[in-house]
């Protein structure tokens, strides 16, 4: 099978991105999209999630000549500041020489960026209105409704409408409960887990204060509080957008505007009077859910069609260590980079994509939870900092040798699977360092390198 009909199901951050590719390698691809086209719509309160991009999402954008402009409507962070209890703040930069930096953007207005380079793209074709009700695998039919009467969908925005295509290869971009998978799901053969935090989230706002920011834009604000926390992005507009990751039961104590302010006061005495609609945010935003999604294959062969899960669809993480689109872009260079290696030969590309991208995934996926465990719970700790600390010491006396896992994550394009068996190298180094015993000079920086291993491991996922 070399160059099938190419369906992707989803417009969003991923499914664009793909689409660009696949048509500039020649190939004609028609993206589905359940909502109305988003230059028309209203967002949708509460649902912002500014996005952290880092080196992994830079570079993908760059492949579609879009790095520049992301990073002119981006904001950087250069680290954490971490709030405590009674307000005092401390600031704790990402890299040890403070110079790397993640960047804060709207997740709206990077997918509007990507939907217009698609939309300019020669062989693109962009439906709204599309709500995938089935796949048919055994004759590649996609079955469409418009249940909402989305203007962008056909007939005018008549609600109850339905519409068939067919496709010969399928790319599922749409998100963690993705339409397309269910049609795999039960199949013999294929694995799926579903695994919800305790905890969901909800959006607050500090506005502009007097014209400017009323925090420090260039930081991720963090509030840890043990069993929950917040945190904060810097907007162009000069606003932060908070983020509350609580569980149900502490969502559900506060009832009354009487009793959100006081809790506020008590626990974050130092943003509760920035957020003059705290009340009417906390008791009207959505909680979202947060999930981590595991499946194998991603890849399914029918009689009509074969299907291909992408991003969220396949692999859905936790938002803790910014990685989600970062992550989901990789796949869409991934498969461009198999279809160049196979000739544009489906069957094997998609192949070759699954099986090198499977293991990184599962990587980030488990250093995300355990990221989350840390913003909350560790950052605050003496001995976190102190651990830190030494950990950058190691950095600026070993460049290049030694890099923290934030570093490894969020400033290079290592495989992530290739991060945690390095960092287990490099806490054996530090635990030699704190008990003395390993010298930084001479043969002790010879004995770094054995530990650390040669070769600096940057590269594509393998």
């Amino acid at each position: 099978m070399t160059e099938p009909g190419v369906a992707i199901v989803g417009a969003g951050l991923a499914g664009c991105l793909l689409a660009t590719l696949l048509a500039r390698r020649g190939t004609d691809v028609t993206v589905y999209e359940r909502r109305d086209d988003p230059r028309l719509a209203a967002p949708e309160r509460g649902r912002s999630i500014n996005l952290a991009i880092s080196a992994r999402g830079l570079e993908a954008l760059d492949e579609v000549g879009l790095r520049e402009l992301s990073l002119s409507r981006a904001l950087p962070m250069h680290g954490r500041m971490v709030h405590g209890p009674a307000g005092e703040r401390g600031f704790r930069p990402y890299s040890a020489g403070g110079t790397h930096a993640i960047n804060s953007i709207s997740r709206a207005e990077l997918n509007l960026a990507l939907l217009e380079v698609a939309e300019r793209t020669p062989g693109v074709r962009i439906e709204f209105g599309h709500r995938l009700g089935e796949l048919d695998m055994a004759t590649g039919a996609l079955r469409f409704e418009n249940p909402e009467g989305v203007p962008g969908g056909w007939g005018g925005g008549e609600r109850g409408r339905r519409r068939t295509a067919r496709a010969g290869v399928v790319l599922a971009c749409d998100g963690a409960y993705s339409a397309a998978r269910r049609s795999v799901t039960f199949r013999p053969g294929f694995t799926f887990s579903q695994d919800y935090l305790e905890h969901g989230y909800k959006e607050l706002t500090v506005p502009a204060r007097d014209g400017d920011f009323a925090l420090d834009p260039d930081a991720l604000h963090i509030w840890p509080r043990g069993s929950s926390m917040m945190i904060a992005l810097p907007n162009l507009d000069r606003s932060f957008t908070c983020t509350l990751f609580w569980t149900a039961d502490e969502f559900a104590a506060l009832r009354t505007p009487q009793e959100i302010v006081a809790y506020f006061r008590e626990h974050y005495a130092d943003v509760v009077d920035l957020i003059p609609d705290l009340a009417d945010d906390f008791l009207y935003n959505p909680v979202g859910s947060l999930a981590t999604i595991r499946c194998w294959p991603w890849v399914h062969q029918g009689a009509g069609c074969t299907l291909a899960l992408v991003g969220d669809a396949a692999h859905a993480i936790v938002p803790f260590y910014g990685q989600g689109a970062n992550c989901a872009f990789e796949d869409c260079v991934e498969i461009d980079v198999c279809l160049a290696e196979t000739g544009g030969d489906w069957t094997a590309a998609l192949d070759c994509y699954q099986r090198r991208r499977k293991t990184n995934c599962d990587a980030i996926a488990d250093m995300a939870l355990d990221n989350f465990i840390e913003m909350r719970d560790r950052v605050n700790s003496p001995v976190f900092r102190a651990t830190t600390a030494a950990r950058h010491a190691l950095e600026r006396r070993l460049p290049g040798r030694y890099v923290s896992r934030y570093e490894l994550v969020s400033f290079s394009t290592v495989p992530y699977a290739q991060i945690p068996g390095r960092i287990r190298r490099q806490d054996r180094l530090t635990a030699l360092a704190a008990a003395g015993a390993l010298g930084l000079a001479g043969a002790g920086l010879a004995g770094a390198r054995l530990l650390l291993g040669r070769g600096s491991g940057r590269g594509r996922s393998q």
